[in-house]
């Protein structure tokens, strides 16, 4: 099956035309070559960033390399890694992935994270990578987890196995965006569940969870808490999109 994946993506790499997801201008590419180098000469995870969470650092906050957020209330995932600022150049790339379904963007955003992240983050030490699950009713009415269109495009060391189903999330009616820490810590509680038969091989295991976009970082955090409950040893984010973080 992942065999004919690729040949399909190579096939249509090569003969259908297509256009820069970050311009728009019409050329053969996912994404053109002044993008790309714009975006690797920019994208965050060039800059000093909070080892922890990935916000960028003040200059107080150097010294540690973790933000005085973390310091003061540790989240529960171990390290985190963000490609780009949410306000950066793949922002619109990513909301025609998620809101207007052009599943073809996910690919674009998976080029760039496999330019620039692989020399980064090619033979880092985990065993599964899971992508932020919707709820049921999300992924009915989006028809899509855009996180792990993304994810599966990625390239890991092959001792990483991707998993995109035995991370699960219940449905819930209030809407997170435009809240603060507080108020989506408290609507994201129990939230996330795993599935019984995967609790065997994750004990002791190191988990990657893929992500688009990380605000202040409660989902992350309630995921890393309902892992390690769990028996996991060790949790980091790999992110798309990074926004400031919410009071």
């Amino acid at each position: 099956m992942q065999f004919l994946q690729n040949l399909f993506h190579s096939f249509c790499s090569n003969a259908l035309p297509t256009s820069c997801i970050v311009c728009e201008h019409f050329q053969r590419s996912t994404v053109c070559e002044s993008c790309k180098q714009a975006l690797m000469n920019n994208a965050l995870c060039h800059y000093e960033c909070c080892y922890q969470c990935g916000i960028p650092l003040t200059a107080s906050e150097l010294i540690n390399q973790r933000c005085n957020t973390c310091t003061f209330r540790a989240p529960h995932f171990d390290q985190t890694t963000c490609l780009d600022r949410y306000e950066g150049g793949l922002q619109n790339a990513l909301h025609q992935l998620k809101y207007q379904k052009r599943i073809a963007y996910a690919q674009g955003l998976a080029d760039i994270w496999n330019t620039v992240m692989s020399d980064q983050l090619h033979e880092i030490n985990a065993d599964y990578l899971l992508p932020v699950p919707l709820s049921m009713e999300k992924l009915s009415a989006r028809g899509f987890n855009q996180s792990w269109e993304v994810a599966k495009r990625i390239r890991c060391i092959a001792t990483i196995q991707k998993l995109p189903h035995i991370l699960r999330r219940q449905h819930q009616s209030a809407q997170q965006a435009g809240s603060s820490f507080q108020s989506r810590h408290s609507m994201i509680q129990e939230a996330f569940y795993i599935e019984k038969s995967a609790l065997p091989f994750l004990h002791n295991k190191s988990v990657i969870i893929f992500d688009d976009v990380m605000t202040t970082g409660a989902t992350l955090d309630e995921i890393a808490r309902v892992l390690k409950d769990n028996g996991v040893l060790k949790v980091t984010n790999w992110v798309l999109l990074r926004t400031s973080k919410s009071s």
